[in-house]
């Protein structure tokens, strides 16, 4: 697949603004609230584009135009409108969040329920984010060397470095700032390819009468439980996520964060069919054999996408297509890489390895931290040790069921106890590796899509019930005072 030297400029342009951005964002930097949680400033404007930029990754735009063009047609759209199902359910929650006064979960359970469950959740929470820092910067080599013809080594060296600076440098003010950006290149480079891929078929009609009637069932491949098990997914790991639930933490105050949560989910559910019409098109291309199959034979259908912009579009708006799709994965490694340094830094650092840092000590170690992930994601990347990420990745499936509802809960419930913090992130760990793993995604003989939901149960039942029989010595939702705060 051979790309015009527009398109390769429209590329390292975007990259270059990036890095332009980070550099002006490290000027708002001054202390550790700055850097982690942006100074508890951001406008729901800003909110909405970091929120949807951060989850809407490689799987929201390449992946869903790869299911749009199998057997799921157009009900592919659940897959990102689900999340702004997510994002609505949240905006009740956002106030509760921002009000906490936190930086990372892991602060959260230690003021709420000890030093101990702050320890256990800041490991649960930290692998995730390395395996998902990984698992973006790989994507998006990826698709930068597809697209642009570059050796993946090149790409893979390219990628990290850019998503590393940037993000080292303005902490959450450069990956809001970008993400902004990100948001509309993903979003308009998605939507402007449409109508291009409609004049290449002829017309929207001839796509329809080319591709089976069923693609265009909003339940074919999603059914309604399907979509249940997404939302309920979504919920529970943006809640504890640390690259979701930082900009709640960020927000100017509650109301920006319940407006920029809405806001969120309209992009969400706007989005989610533009890519789902582009993979039913591409289908229809290839039914009426505008399209050769073995197109895709090099690249993957998974870029389908691309192969249909070389052919469709003009190589400046191919490229910032291109540019968008690069940076939705972009956007994601950023904010996983600001989540695993913040977590170290606040969370291990300062409260086990040395209790007296200042925040300038801090900021230090977790950009330390973040550059030795990005450094480890090239590692991974350039070896291909697919083993290493696929036991990190694993770690985010688990991550937030046995955290959620002592999280939550611990907000409203003044019973919520430390021992029934501890049952809940053991159990539900247990029962998730145990559905995922050992039970090849069964239990008792039925077949669970998400293997959160089980362990989301597991882990509520364990909470309320030694909740119960251990109370807390003082019933209260107060968190204990942060004895760092300046």
């Amino acid at each position: 697949m051979t790309v015009s030297w527009i398109v390769i400029a429209v590329v390292i342009a975007y990259m270059g603004i990036m890095l332009f951005v980070g550099w002006y964002a490290k000027n708002k930097i001054s202390s550790n609230k700055d850097f982690m949680v942006a100074g508890r400033r951001l406008g729901p404007i800003l909110m909405a584009g970091t929120l949807a930029a951060t989850e809407i990754g490689g799987g929201s735009s390449l992946g869903v135009v790869q299911q749009g063009m199998g057997k799921y047609g157009i009900s592919s759209a659940w897959y990102v409108i689900a999340m702004g199902f997510a994002f609505v359910i949240l905006t009740f929650l956002a106030p509760k969040f921002r009000d906490a006064k936190v930086k990372t979960v892991p602060e959260y359970f230690r003021r709420r329920y000890g030093r101990l469950s702050g320890l256990i959740t800041a490991v649960i929470m930290l692998l995730p984010l390395i395996g998902l820092t990984a698992g973006q910067m790989i994507a998006s080599s990826v698709i930068l060397s597809t697209m642009l013809g570059i050796s993946f080594s090149t790409a893979v060296i390219l990628i990290c470095g850019i998503v590393t600076v940037y993000s080292v440098m303005g902490g959450l003010w450069s990956v809001t700032l970008t993400d902004f950006i990100q948001v509309f290149f993903i979003v308009f480079g998605m939507a402007i390819a449409i109508p291009f891929a409609f004049n290449l078929a002829g017309g929207w009609d001839n796509v329809v009468a080319n591709v089976p009637p069923e693609t265009f069932n909003l339940f074919e491949g999603y059914s309604v439980v399907d979509v249940i098990g997404l939302t309920i997914m979504y919920i529970a790991t943006f809640t504890v996520g640390q690259e979701a639930v930082s900009r709640y933490y960020a927000a100017r105050d509650g109301k920006a964060a319940q407006q920029g949560s809405i806001a969120a989910a309209l992009i969400n559910f706007v989005y989610g069919f533009i890519p789902a019409i582009l993979g039913v098109t591409v289908l229809g291309l290839v039914n009426m054999g505008i399209f050769d199959p073995a197109q895709f034979q090099s690249v993957g259908s998974r870029y389908a996408l691309p192969v249909l912009a070389v052919h469709a579009m003009p190589p400046l708006i191919c490229g910032i297509l291109f540019a968008g799709v690069i940076s939705a994965t972009m956007s994601s490694a950023s904010s996983d890489l600001l989540g695993a340094g913040s977590i170290f830094a606040n969370d291990i650092y300062r409260e086990y390895i040395n209790p007296e840092a200042t925040d300038e000590m801090v900021m230090k170690m977790a950009r330390t931290v973040m550059v030795l992930c990005g450094l480890l994601s090239l590692g991974v990347a350039l070896f291909n040790t697919s083993s290493i990420i696929t036991i990190l990745m694993f770690s985010f499936t688990f991550r937030a069921a046995g955290a959620f509802f002592p999280y939550v809960l611990g907000h409203y419930w003044k019973g919520a106890s430390t021992a029934g913090t501890l049952a809940s992130l053991l159990v539900g760990t247990i029962v998730v590796i145990y559905v995922q793993n050992l039970a090849g995604g069964s239990l008792f003989g039925i077949h669970v899509s998400q293997p959160i939901i089980p362990g989301l149960l597991a882990a509520l039942f364990s909470f309320l019930v030694v909740s119960k029989l251990c109370p807390p010595q003082e019933e209260t939702t107060e968190l204990l005072p942060d004895i760092h705060e300046s």
